[in-house]
């Protein structure tokens, strides 16, 4: 099941990467994005960003590898 939730990530992702202009249509521009990222395109760079922090999260998740960074960065603060 873990691996079907991630595909389904996978492809979540990949779709905030293709079809950001879609995504601003629909939505609209986000300010913040607008002032911080650029003038005209930030809000579909956020979204492109989004979507391949959504890739490298997932993927990591299923490699197991998230859970040994989040342990060793978070391990300390929470004494785990």
């Amino acid at each position: 099941m873990r691996y079907i939730y991630g595909l389904i990530a996978i492809v979540l992702g990949v779709m905030f990467v293709i079809k950001s202009e879609w995504l601003v249509n629909n939505f609209g521009a986000n300010a913040w994005a607008e002032e911080h990222l650029g003038t005209s395109g930030g809000s579909r760079l956020m979204y492109k960003l989004m979507g391949i922090a959504i890739i490298i999260l997932t993927v990591m998740i299923l490699s197991g590898m998230a859970q040994e960074i989040f342990l060793s960065v978070l391990g300390r603060t929470f004494g785990l």
